[in-house]
Parts: structure tokens; C-alpha cells; sequence
């Protein structure tokens, strides 16, 4: 994790774009880990591979220059993954906005914005 740099600042925009996500990757990350802990080896369906991306995309589109937003990749809809390969993905997308939290919320000023 990035140490807090009382300076930093992001854009009003930004937090919208996080605040629409993150709820929605959290709630896909416990969703497939779920369905992982019973067949982990079990292939996505294409419509579940479509719906996550949908998610991810957006994600992957605002918060890639964040920091590990270089190595943000889309779930492959050609080569259906497995759900223990969603699961590795997602998480690297939960890292990042983990990280961009960490980065510019306060809990006592709330978000450091420009």
C-alpha cells in the first residue's frame, strides 16, 4: 500500500466513478468467490464473462493510471476462464481500488479532493 501523502488530491470525478464501481466489483468479487469454493476448475458462462467485464472495463477505463492499474486486464470472453482465474482477476481490480481508497479518503476530512 502506498503511505497517505497528505497533499494528494484526485478529482471529484474520480470518486464518483469509484463510488459507482467499487460497490459493484465487491459485490461480483463475493459472488464468484463463492461459486469458487465449491468448483474453482467450474468455466464462466460467456454472459457471466460479459457482465463482469462490464464492470471491470469501467474500472479498468478511470482508475489505470492508479497505482497497479497497469496490470488491470479484462476476463477473456474467447478463452472462457475459470472461476479461480476470475477470482485472481478480480482481485487485482479490488487492489487497485483498495489502494485509491487508501490514497484519498480520510475518515475525518472524507475524500481529499482538488
Amino acid at each position: 500500500m502506498a503511505k497517505r501523502n497528505s497533499t494528494a488530491r484526485t478529482s471529484k470525478s474520480l470518486v464518483e466513478r469509484y463510488q459507482e464501481a467499487a460497490p459493484q466489483l465487491y459485490a461480483l468479487q463475493f459472488e464468484i468467490r463463492e461459486l469458487a469454493k465449491k468448483k474453482a476448475e467450474a468455466t464462466l458462462s460467456k454472459g457471466k464473462v460479459s457482465l463482469i467485464n462490464r464492470v471491470l472495463q469501467d474500472i479498468k477505463e478511470h482508475f489505470s493510471e492508479q497505482s497497479g492499474g497497469k496490470y488491470l486486464q479484462l476476463l477473456d470472453d474467447e478463452a472462457l476462464p475459470q472461476l479461480s482465474d476470475a477470482v485472481l482477476i478480480i482481485a487485482q481490480f479490488a487492489a487497485v481500488l483498495s489502494e485509491f481508497k487508501e490514497r484519498y479518503y480520510n475518515f475525518d476530512d472524507g475524500w481529499l479532493t482538488k
